[in-house]
């Protein structure tokens, strides 16, 4: 498994195939950890923002897909507001074909078009829904005051 999590990383870093992501981190010396670096998608409310998502991996990887988690501050209606974690359902019927690649992209689709299709924070959604000019502002606000 470490020897596949190597040859993702490497790909992901020479490939480069998403002009959102700036970089890939171990955290510590643990390859089972990265802090990737993204930016907030042009034409949403993340735009102009840096973000830094913790992608997690389970012993049982490919298997079993990582764990999601901002480290920075997010205002959307899958991430855990306190936490940073992601709903695990925007992954998908996950199974050993998928990769880490396929998580970056995931996470970038959801700042680029917030929905409310699994919902972690229920107001936050309702505001999206009910109230989308509010929930805008208030990403914005967060994007403003965490992820510059």
């Amino acid at each position: 498994m470490a020897k596949r999590l190597l040859k993702e990383r490497s790909k992901i870093e020479k490939e480069q195939p998403f002009g959102f992501l700036t970089g890939i981190e171990l955290v510590g010396d643990d390859l089972f950890r990265w802090h990737c670096h993204i930016q907030g998608p042009e034409n949403s409310p993340y735009a102009g923002g840096r973000f830094v998502l913790l992608l997690d991996f389970p012993t049982q990887y490919p298997f079993k897909p990582p764990k999601l988690v901002f480290q920075t501050k997010v205002y959307h209606p899958s991430v855990q507001t306190e936490t940073g974690e992601v709903c695990g359902d925007v992954l998908g019927t996950w199974g050993p074909t998928l990769n880490a690649q396929h998580c970056l992209q995931v996470v970038f689709s959801l700042l680029q078009s917030p929905q409310t299709d699994h919902p972690l924070e229920e107001e936050i959604a309702n505001q999206l829904e009910k109230k989308p000019k509010e929930f805008e502002k208030m990403a914005k606000k967060y994007t403003k005051d965490y992820a510059k």
